[in-house]
């Protein structure tokens, strides 16, 4: 089964564990009154804003909207009316047209479809990102390393660089080739980041290591220097991604200074 299949897999099993684990905690009788008036309220607030009048259409459409999300990753593959009509035959204990072993084989169908479709957007990325890092590196400004990183000096500073070793403050943003919303942003969450520059991908480091305190750089990561062919499962970068980045380096941090770090913007595979 492929990671996308598995995604969504994975998705309907956790909402259904979390319906069964809700139903399963055990019930606060003094604050069992005080609950019930407050989830009425929020129900009320609901049904007006919404449209969603009683508690099972409220309920009908967040499960909807669960099962959803997680068909997101196989949506080209999903037929919604076909769907709708298996759940609420089997739902209404009717005849399903499907039995168990027939199920398999459409589900091993699936898998290998979209098991082929992952590779050839795979070999596609990797194309796409050799044919834009070939004409980038002919753009004014633009250097390119020994290991194929690229990278543009929009601000050039005056202080010290950091080593492989050390640890930075930094602000951030990251996208795709396509240059849509980030997907990750140090400025999005208000604050800088603070890492080891041993926790990120190869190219973030070496992107960073060349920049004076008080830099602000442009990057430009190859896949094989960011997150390679398993990209992030489930998550928004594809496998074999070129990744873009504008890096503030703000300072270099003594380990006794350094807060509790947020989430690397490119892990090390």
């Amino acid at each position: 089964m492929t990671s996308r299949y598995r995604f969504a897999a994975a998705s309907l099993l956790a909402a259904s564990l979390a319906f069964g684990f809700a139903a399963c905690k055990p019930i606060d009788k003094d604050a069992k009154k005080e609950n019930k008036a407050d989830a009425t309220g929020k129900n009320d607030d609901i049904a007006k804003s919404t449209g969603l009048k009683t508690e099972k259409e409220q309920a009908s459409y967040m499960v909807g909207m669960t099962i959803g999300k997680s068909l997101e990753p196989i949506k080209d593959e999903v037929d919604v009316d076909t769907l709708m009509k298996a759940v609420k035959t089997s739902l209404s204990g009717g005849k399903l047209l499907l039995n168990d072993q027939q199920a398999q084989q459409v589900a091993q169908a699936l898998d290998q479809r979209l098991q082929a479709r992952k590779v050839a957007e795979a070999e596609a990325a990797i194309k796409k990102g050799e044919a834009f890092l070939a004409e980038n590196a002919k753009k004014p400004g633009v250097k390119t390393t020994a290991s194929g990183l690229q990278y543009q000096v929009l601000t050039e500073g005056k202080g010290p660089k950091p080593t492989a070793s050390d640890m930075v403050r930094v602000h951030y943003k990251g996208t795709l080739l396509d240059g849509k919303a980030p997907f990750d942003s140090s400025y999005d969450r208000g604050e800088p980041a603070v890492f080891s520059l041993q926790q990120v991908a190869p190219g973030w480091a070496e992107g960073v290591q060349l920049m004076p305190v008080g830099s602000k750089y442009k990057l430009w990561i190859p896949s094989k220097l960011g997150y390679g062919e398993q990209g992030t499962p489930g998550g928004p970068i594809p496998p074999n991604a070129t990744l873009v980045f504008e890096v503030e380096l703000l300072d270099i941090v003594k380990p006794g200074d350094a807060p509790t770090a947020p989430p690397a913007p490119a892990p090390a595979q």
